[in-house]
């Protein structure tokens, strides 16, 4: 007899989407955290008397009442709607390069080809024929992905999708500007224009400007809180403070887990939000068969990030805020800014996130609570001295404010609380390799029609959930960890 019929490892959103969805549909599942909360990136912390948002930007694909396919739909199945306050942004975001353009997008399409066009006049044709093929590609990205037979899927995906996003921008524009503009979510994917698949983008658009962007009140650690307390409602068991050091295996199947105090849990089925490279090092050598081997040796570790959590003094009028996203650039150059995650030279792009201009509910009266972030590869933060790393830690921070006063001059004097993160911050917080945030490298080649690992996890039993093993972001891990667990109880005896 098992000691239970799943075992989820990790409590990221992955996770707590699969373990709630297994437990509410009557397997008993054991939830294994090594933090003392859940949610991985989707979690908080405090300093004086602010709490800060680790990492949601901005919630896509929760969709207005009454909207299908939406993430309140999942919400719904897992029991959690009315435990989640929902924060609407009425912007995608402002988009400024200092001196060349300074534009703020409507959560809409005909407001987004406005505002377009106002700052770029003579492209309205050239906009709305991009936002039709966009439309077209999301549309059938998103049919794929849920299934759709190869031959009942539109040719234009085929000829379109995987083409980098920076070809199909040239073909439909001159103006490196409005580019530039239009391609500003590639630093939510990791990847530039030239690297990154117009599949991709055209997705992420689609479902910021279809379903809106939002905000958690009480922030993403609210909405990991209210999936754990639907898993624990159904009687589930959670062990925080505990890693997972072996996945246990039975003629090549995988049949518990073992803890790092030594016991060992026997299951049925173990799901992993941990990291692939991870996951498959918890197994035997002999377990894992030689084409994953070969799969893994050819994936690239994505990038990682470098935050600035602050505090700010001051009210969000008062500061200069006037959307809850901004990104600011110091030319339209996205190559040069993506080569530059290798390096510390001074930062070239941020995303300023202003979390009180729609609040969420975690700034004191009168200020303002604002993550400042960028893009790092870790490779070279890992070759740095204790000293060195000190050091460099602040230096770098320093050039982030420097890029934030472009948009908010004097932000360094309404600074009361700040909070400085790394890649190796996230290493150490979420267990990724290199304390990548989007999994591996988000290129055209990390797709589920190109790697084995996505489409089977090569050991039976084992089943892969979270960013590692598909689309980096909440959605798409909120959204995995559901559907490996529903297919997970499709294949279960009656």
């Amino acid at each position: 007899m098992t000691d239970v019929d799943a075992v989820v490892i990790g409590a990221g959103n992955a996770g707590l989407t699969a373990a709630a969805t297994l437990q509410r549909a009557g397997l008993r599942t054991l939830l294994v955290e090594r933090h003392n909360v859940p949610g991985g990136c989707a979690t908080s912390f405090r300093r004086g008397r602010y709490e800060f948002e680790v990492a949601l930007h901005q919630l896509s694909g929760v969709g207005l009442e009454g909207q299908g396919f939406t993430l309140r739909g999942l919400f719904n199945k897992l029991g959690v709607s009315d435990r989640i306050d929902f924060v609407q942004e009425e912007d995608l975001y402002r988009a400024v390069v200092p001196g060349q353009h300074d534009v703020t997008l409507p959560a809409d399409w005909a407001g987004a080809a406005d505002a377009l066009e106002e700052a770029f006049p003579g492209n309205r044709d050239r906009i709305e024929r991009f936002f039709k093929l966009l439309r077209n590609v999301a549309f059938w990205q998103i049919a794929a992905m849920r299934g759709l037979p190869g031959d009942d899927i539109n040719p234009v995906l085929f000829r379109q999708g995987l083409r980098p996003l920076g070809d199909v921008l040239d073909e439909h524009f001159d103006d490196p500007g409005i580019k530039s503009v239009l391609a500003a979510y590639w630093v939510y994917l990791g990847q530039p224009p030239s690297r990154l698949a117009f599949q991709d983008l055209a997705v992420t658009l689609f479902a910021y400007l279809e379903f809106k962007p939002w905000h958690v009140r009480g922030g993403s650690q609210a909405m990991s809180t209210a999936i754990l307390d639907s898993f624990l409602d159904a009687g589930g068991e959670v062990r925080f403070n505990t890693a997972v050091t072996g996945i246990r295996t039975e003629r090549g199947r995988a049949v518990g887990v073992r803890l790092d105090d030594g016991e060992e849990v026997s299951a049925r089925e173990v799901v992993s939000n941990a990291s692939l490279p991870v996951t498959y090092g918890m197994l035997d050598a002999s377990a894992v068969p030689h084409r994953i081997r070969t799969d893994l040796a050819t994936r690239r570790v994505g990038v990682s990030g470098f935050i600035l959590h602050m505090g700010l003094d001051a009210t969000p009028a008062e500061l200069g805020f006037t959307t809850s996203t901004t990104f600011v650039n110091a030319d339209t150059d996205d190559e040069r800014t993506y080569a530059a995650y290798h390096t510390l030279e001074p930062a070239r792009g941020i995303c300023l996130s202003s979390y009180d201009v729609a609040p969420i509910g975690f700034a004191p009266s009168g200020t303002t609570h604002v993550g400042l972030m960028t893009l790092q590869y870790s490779d070279l933060w890992e070759k740095l001295s204790p000293a060195e790393y000190a050091k460099a830690k602040f230096a770098y921070a320093e050039t982030l404010l420097d890029r934030a006063e472009a948009v908010v001059p004097g932000i360094r004097d309404a600074i009361e609380e700040v909070d400085v993160a790394t890649p190796l911050t996230m290493a150490r917080y979420l267990g990724h390799p290199g304390g990548a945030i989007y999994g591996y490298d988000q290129d055209r080649t990390e797709n589920w029609l190109f790697r084995d690992s996505l489409r089977d996890p090569g050991v039976p039993g084992l089943h892969l959930a979270g960013s590692w093993a598909g689309f980096g972001g909440f959605q798409p891990t909120l959204e995995a960890g559901h559907r490996v667990a529903r297919n997970l109880l499709h294949a279960q005896p009656a």
